[in-house]
């Protein structure tokens, strides 16, 4: 443990001082190939319009290739892939896509994903703003906050391991273990395969995903809602309106910029979520999700790498738009174009 602890600081120090080293000697030769001399004075600020348009994308050049490297290169690779058979060798033009239309398992799994899309970003934005807005003028709200947030630091598949406990059923003979069908026998019901329950069990899990990502946004509402002008508020209750009036009519048209991209972050993960229907069903009984579907036809029953590629574009033209627009809306939130 200490001499992997020694080799990672090493490795960290190394790396700082070769990026340092980087920087010094680019600069250096630029300055050499660019030189500023008091003899002409033309030239010279000619050298130092064009130092200043390269330095930039000098330093950006190590970080760019890198960019290009593992996030270009591989869409590519992918999109070049879904055109060819299982082993990725011989072409077999649009017989994939062909697949993905016609295929039940990718239908559904397209449905789930909608799902999710409809109910988790919309419930993680709602509870975030309500705790928001009830905790925020109490002693006692910052409590209250960091219990909300405490799921952000547990993994996917760690809440997903929690919720199995919860959703746990044994024989209806046996005693209840798990929390859920522990309160249902309580009062006198059946204990229920909560799990295994074809359309409701995708909301089953994701209320996992809720609990966990309400946190993320009850903070980043919060923050927004310190922002809102004292001002406003003292003057909608001058003016006589409620609490519900100041809510909707005050607070959030003050916050939706926030709200949208608190909603699309969601939405963003939503789209991508991978770890807890694999952690809670393995994507049985009518929940598999595109991620999971991907991670089944590349890695199990012998793979096949030009499907699997078919779902990761599909997966990723979703993903895309949703991101281009969430970072100009970041920009244009904090003054930026």
């Amino acid at each position: 443990m200490v001499s992997q602890i020694v080799s990672a600081v090493g490795v960290m120090i190394v790396g700082v001082f070769v990026c340092a080293l980087y920087y010094w000697l680019s600069d250096k030769v630029l300055n050499l190939a660019l030189p500023v001399r008091d003899g002409d004075v033309t030239q010279a600020s000619r050298n130092l319009n064009r130092r200043a348009v390269i330095r930039p994308w000098l330093f950006l050049g190590p970080a760019l290739l890198l960019l290009g490297i593992y996030l270009v290169y591989p869409v590519i690779a992918t999109f070049i892939l879904s055109f060819h058979d299982r082993s990725g060798e011989t072409f077999v033009g649009l017989a994939n896509y062909r697949w993905a239309f016609f295929d039940a398992g990718f239908r559904q799994s397209i449905f789930n994903n909608i799902l999710w899309l409809a109910v988790v970003p919309a419930a993680c934005t709602f509870f975030g703003l309500v705790i928001a807005v009830l905790t925020d003028r109490i002693w006692w709200g910052n409590i209250a906050k960091s219990i909300v947030f405490m799921p952000m630091a547990i993994s996917f598949v760690g809440a997903s391991v929690i919720w199995k406990f919860i959703y746990e059923y044994r024989g209806a003979s046996d005693s209840q273990i798990g929390l859920l069908n522990a309160l249902v026998t309580a009062l006198g019901g059946d204990p229920q395969v909560w799990i295994s329950m074809p359309f409701w069990n995708n909301f089953f899990l994701m209320v996992i995903l809720i609990w966990i990502q309400t946190g993320f946004a009850m903070v980043i509402l919060s923050a927004a809602l310190r922002g809102i002008p004292e001002e406003t508020i003292e003057a909608a209750v001058i003016d006589g309106a409620n609490g519900w009036q100041i809510f909707w009519k005050i607070m959030v048209p003050q916050i939706w910029g926030t709200i949208a991209v608190v909603w699309t972050t969601i939405t963003i993960l939503v789209l991508k979520v991978f770890d807890i229907v694999l952690t809670m069903t393995n994507g049985q009984w009518d929940t598999m999700v595109l991620a999971n579907l991907m991670f089944d036809w590349m890695f199990r029953g012998g793979g096949d790498s030009g499907r699997s590629a078919v779902i990761a574009l599909v997966i990723m033209a979703a993903v895309t738009p949703i991101m281009i627009w969430n970072i100009r809306q970041a920009n244009r939130d904090a003054g930026g174009h």
